[in-house]
C-alpha cells in the first residue's frame, strides 16, 4: 500500500512536470496555477522517492554481499546492511509524513481571538496573559504581531482581545491552540489563599483573501462610534471605532484600536473576511465543523483542552495527555515543546485517517 501510493504520486509529479511544459497549459492561467501548486507539493515526495529507490537497491546489494565466502566482506556487508536498514526506516517515516494531504490554510496568516469564559476578573486577567504568551512566541519565531481589537477591563485584563500574526507557517503552529484553556491558581485578590479555576477560549482563524471570500457591500451594515477604554487622547472624542454587521449571517466584528477610522475599517474587514471564510469551509466539511465545536466550546471550564496549574508548576494538554513543568517559561512564550508534541500527534492521526 505504501509503495503503491508513493509510485502513484511520483507518476503524478512527472505528469504535472510534463503538462507545465505544454504551451496551451501555460496560456490557461487557472490550470497553470493549479498544476504549479500540485508540483510544489509533489516535488519533495518525488525526490524522496528517488532516494528510497536507491536505498532499496543498496540494501539488495548488501544482502548479496552477506552471502560472500570472504569473512571480511561478510562483516562489512552486515555493518552496511544495518546502517542502510536504519536509514530506510527513517526515510519511510519522513515519506509517510510528506504523503499527508496538504492543509489548504498552510501558508495563510492568522487571526486569533481570546475571550474570557468562566471566572470573572481572573479569567479576564488570563486572557491578557495568554495574549502575551502568544505574542512572545511570535517574537521568538520572527513573526509579526498586531492587535486588531480589544475590550480591556479595569484590572488590567481583557474581556476579549483579537490580534493577527503574520509569518511563515503560522497556521501550522497555532491551529491546535483552538479550544478552552483552563487556569488554576490563587488570585491576587484571594485573601484566604484558595485556588480558583477559570477558563478562556481561543479561536484561530486563517486569514482570507478577497479571492477566498467575496463580500457584497449590500449585505453589510457599518456603524461608527466613539472608542472607549485605553487608547490616548482620541478616545471618546472622534467616531473612529467601526462595527460591521454581516446581515445574511448575523456575524458582527468591531475594531477601535487605531486612531484612524480608515485603519479600523480595514482591520474589521480583515476579521469579517476570515470569519466568513472559516464558515464557508466548515459548511462543506462537517467533520471540521464538529471538531471546532468540540475545541472552542462555550468557555465553560469543563470543556478544556489544556490546564495551566500554577501551584504545581504544570501545564497539561488533555488531548495528548502530555505535561510540562516549566509554566513560567511557557507563559513567557517558550511554547515549542508543547506545540511540537501536538503537531506530531496531529500528523500521526492524519496518517491513520489517510491509511498511510
Amino acid at each position: 500500500m505504501f509503495l503503491e501510493k508513493l509510485k502513484s504520486l511520483n507518476n503524478q509529479f512527472e505528469e504535472a512536470e510534463k503538462q507545465l511544459g505544454d504551451s496551451s497549459v501555460v496560456a490557461n492561467q487557472e490550470k497553470y496555477r493549479d498544476l504549479t501548486k500540485q508540483r510544489s507539493y509533489l516535488r519533495p515526495i518525488a525526490e524522496k522517492c528517488a532516494q528510497y529507490s536507491k536505498l532499496l537497491s543498496d540494501i539488495k546489494g548488501a544482502e548479496e554481499l552477506k552471502k560472500s565466502d570472504d569473512a571480511g566482506i561478510r562483516e562489512m556487508a552486515f555493518a552496511e546492511y544495518n546502517d542502510l536498514a536504519a536509514k530506510k526506516d527513517k526515510l519511510e517515516s519522513e515519506i509517510k509524513v510528506s504523503l499527508i494531504p496538504p492543509d489548504p490554510n498552510e501558508n495563510k496568516n492568522i487571526i486569533v481571538e481570546i475571550r474570557a469564559g468562566t471566572g470573572g476578573d481572573e479569567a479576564a486577567l488570563f486572557v491578557g496573559e495568554l495574549h502575551r504568551m502568544y505574542a512572545r512566541f511570535a517574537d521568538r519565531n520572527g513573526w509579526r504581531h498586531e492587535v486588531i481589537d480589544s475590550n480591556p477591563t479595569g484590572l488590567g485584563g481583557y474581556k476579549e482581545i483579537v490580534f493577527e500574526i503574520n509569518g511563515d507557517k503560522v497556521w501550522r503552529y497555532f491551529k491546535l491552540e483552538r479550544g478552552a484553556h483552563r487556569v488554576q491558581r490563587v488570585p491576587a485578590t484571594e485573601a484566604s489563599g484558595r485556588v480558583h479555576t477559570s477558563a478562556v477560549t481561543v479561536a484561530v482563524l486563517p486569514e482570507a483573501e478577497e479571492v477566498d471570500c467575496e463580500i457584497k457591500m449590500g449585505d453589510l451594515r457599518i456603524d461608527t462610534y466613539r472608542a472607549s477604554g485605553a487608547g490616548g487622547q482620541h478616545v471618546n472624542k472622534t467616531d473612529s471605532a467601526i462595527r460591521i454587521t454581516h446581515l445574511p449571517t448575523g456575524l458582527v466584528v468591531a475594531c477601535q484600536d487605531e486612531r484612524s477610522q480608515i485603519k479600523n475599517r480595514a482591520k474589521a474587514f480583515k476579521v469579517l473576511r476570515a470569519k466568513l471564510y472559516e464558515q464557508k469551509v466548515w459548511e462543506h466539511e462537517k467533520q471540521l465543523s464538529n471538531e471546532r465545536k468540540q475545541q472552542v466550546g462555550s468557555g465553560d471550564r469543563s470543556e478544556k483542552i489544556r490546564t495551566y496549574n500554577f501551584p504545581q508548576n504544570r501545564i497539561t494538554d488533555h488531548r495528548i495527555g502530555y505535561s510540562v513543568y516549566n509554566i513560567t517559561e511557557v507563559m513567557d512564550g517558550d511554547l515549542s515543546e508543547l506545540v511540537n508534541k501536538l503537531i506530531e500527534a496531529d500528523a500521526e492521526a492524519k496518517l491513520k485517517e489517510n491509511n498511510i
